[in-house]
């Protein structure tokens, strides 16, 4: 396929088939017919009466769309391009057909990467990693708005990625987030800069193994044309920028907890700073912030604030604009957010932290903690959180479907710490296993919500599991 930009001859004329009809499916679909597309189909193996009111709006602009059971089961013979929603894995029958046939499989990314207007194309500053995206992205479009530019977040968080590109009024820049599932699928990206934040075991499943799972992420630094991030503590990281062919005159930059060396940013004594992106880096740093700007201060939190300043650096913005930006910044909920102080214990929601390596940051912010944890683990170990953090554990409450992975963990590494496991599943188990938590925390410690697992056994989603801790957090007080 030679289709570009949406200028471009071709999109009257090619057959474009869209795996899935969610949200993100129908933005394809409807981003495809304002490209001038007349060959769509749309096809979801759902059926329902909300997927059919959205058909019948579709239908009449000149799509076919296929609802019910087995429409995605069979690659139709004339396709030229598959555009497949975020989430459907590589073995799915329509694109393992899609494979074999040798037909371009496009993600959302791909697509509203060769829908934008050569006229007024945005850059992209990307951002990928296993945990610290959502953040890191907000923060980035902080520091780009506080500098003057009209930003907005896109992708797998914020605006969607398709709207950003299509926007009559064009963006000076986007930040983007992008998840493994959508890089997956996309061949064509050029960043203006990218950053990989970490990577740690997640979606295995999905990707079928974790060197595929760190591929798709790696993806994000091909065709890179200022700067490619990579995080001096995750080696992987570092791996992934050394192995992308990028644009001549791209350049490798780190970001540390330590000193920064040449070309990274980092922290001296309580200072970020920047030894990449100044004309004397090999003498001197420049300050960016101080840590106590960076809220909340927990040193992953700080690694997020300075890879989101790595790649405002890398489009010029000024340092008075990163700290302006930090200073003002809050997370979302349910990410290292303070809830209440109860008889002298903090109580802290990190219920986003859904998989070990995004716990254990959480874990390695405090000093005494009592821990929270368990649900759906999706295959994941916590030996190695629980060496890592087993010195800051004065107890742990379990919960969920997997809680005995975690008390398995426990147990082999970490036996004197106390741990109680709350057998209830239904909405009061929070309650339950707040009162717990309660009893075993000393005046000084922090109860921390940082399951290590996904909430769907238990929960409608993370943010319910967290909404669900602060109210037992506040009947308690």
């Amino acid at each position: 396929m030679s289709l570009t930009t949406r200028t471009d001859d071709g999109w009257d004329t090619t057959r474009f088939v869209v795996l899935g009809f969610g949200t993100a499916g129908y933005a394809c679909a409807d981003s495809l017919l304002q490209a001038g597309a007349e060959h769509l189909l749309v096809l979801d193996d759902r059926d329902n009466e909300a997927l059919r009111e959205k058909a019948q709006i579709l239908e009449t602009l000149g799509a076919t769309i296929t609802l019910g059971p087995g429409s995605t089961q069979e690659l139709p013979k004339d396709v030229d391009v598959v555009v497949t929603s975020p989430g459907v894995p590589p073995h799915a029958p329509l694109l393992a057909q899609a494979a074999e046939r040798d037909v371009p499989i496009w993600s959302e990314i791909e697509l509203a990467w060769r829908l934008r207007d050569p006229a007024h194309a945005a850059p992209w500053l990307c951002i990928t990693g296993t945990n610290g995206k959502t953040t890191t992205v907000q923060m980035l479009t902080a520091m780009l708005q506080a500098a003057g530019h009209r930003a907005v977040a896109a992708g797998n968080v914020g605006l969607p990625l398709l709207e950003a590109v299509m926007d009559p009024e064009p963006y000076d820049v986007i930040a983007v987030e992008l998840s493994s599932y959508q890089l997956h699928f996309t061949h064509s990206l050029s960043a203006h800069s990218a950053a990989v934040l970490n990577i740690a075991p997640d979606h295995v499943d999905w990707h079928g193994s974790l060197d595929a799972y760190a591929a798709a992420k790696g993806k994000i630094f091909e065709n890179c044309q200022v700067a490619c991030v990579y995080n001096v503590a995750d080696p992987v990281t570092e791996r992934l920028v050394e192995e992308a062919d990028v644009i001549e005159g791209c350049r490798a930059i780190g970001f540390t907890l330590g000193t920064p060396g040449l070309s990274m940013l980092g922290l001296v004594d309580d200072l970020l700073v920047d030894r990449a992106f100044i004309e004397q880096r090999s003498t001197s740093a420049l300050e960016l912030a101080t840590i106590d700007d960076v809220n909340p201060p927990a040193p992953h939190n700080i690694a997020n604030a300075l890879a989101a300043a790595a790649l405002a650096r890398s489009f010029g913005v000024p340092a008075n604009a990163v700290r302006d930006a930090l200073r003002g910044f809050h997370p979302d909920k349910h990410r290292i957010a303070y809830v209440a102080d109860v008889a002298g214990v903090n109580y802290v929601d990190d219920s986003k932290a859904t998989n070990p390596h995004a716990a254990q940051a959480s874990l390695l912010a405090y000093e005494h903690v009592v821990w929270i944890a368990g649900g759906q683990a999706k295959g994941a170990t916590f030996d190695d959180l629980v060496v890592a953090a087993r010195e800051r554990l004065r107890a742990v409450v379990l919960l969920g479907q997997d809680k005995a992975v975690i008390a398995e963990a426990l147990e082999r590494h970490a036996p004197d710490v106390p741990r109680i496991v709350v057998e209830s599943t239904d909405t009061g188990a929070m309650e339950i296993v707040v009162g717990e938590a309660a009893k075993l925390a000393q005046v000084g410690d922090t109860v921390l919500l940082a399951p290590g697992c996904a909430s769907w056994d238990m929960f409608a989603n993370y943010g319910a599991r967290g909404d669900a801790f602060a109210e037992a957090v506040r009947r308690l007080g």
